[in-house]
């Protein structure tokens, strides 16, 4: 037994000694065994499917003979008539510090009026304009006792 394993060992290797070169070869041959159809170039040209849109059924309506009923708008603007003007308030309160902005900001919540921070240089104010001057005077009132100056004035508009 000894000795086959003795020859045995040896033969295999080089029987996958040999595999082995054989696919080594076979692989890096030149030859090419797949031969290819020549290219041949086609120009189609892409035509597009017509879509089909809700517009082209009325254009062949027209051909049918008949035609669907179309209804008539008359709108008439008066552009001369003049818009009264409406006396718009602004509120101005500059603010020294983040405190009185978080106390105003909580008053204008319950006072239900929308504001504008304008910063510059200077520092920040905030910016309120209203048409009712009843409310603006009792948020005024309001913000003294968190000691921040507002003042009422008119606002202009740029025309």
């Amino acid at each position: 037994m000894q000795k086959i394993l003795k020859w045995l060992t040896p033969l295999i290797a080089a029987g996958v000694a040999v595999f082995i070169i054989n696919f080594l070869i076979s692989i890096n041959s030149d030859e090419t065994l797949i031969t290819l159809a020549p290219i041949e170039q086609r120009s189609e040209t892409v035509t597009e499917k017509t879509k089909k849109v809700w517009l082209n059924h009325f254009s062949k309506t027209e051909r049918l003979g008949y035609f669907y009923p179309v209804n008539e708008v008359l709108i008439q603007v008066d552009l001369d008539e003049e818009v009264p003007s409406q006396t718009i308030y602004k509120l101005s309160a500059p603010l020294l510090d983040p405190y009185q902005l978080f106390c105003l900001k909580e008053e204008l919540k319950q006072h239900q009026l929308k504001y504008y921070l304008k910063r510059d240089k200077n520092g920040v104010e905030l910016l309120i304009y209203s048409k009712n001057r009843d409310k603006l005077d009792s948020l005024v009132k309001v913000l003294k006792n968190y000691q921040i100056l507002a003042k009422i004035g008119l606002h202009k508009k740029d025309t």
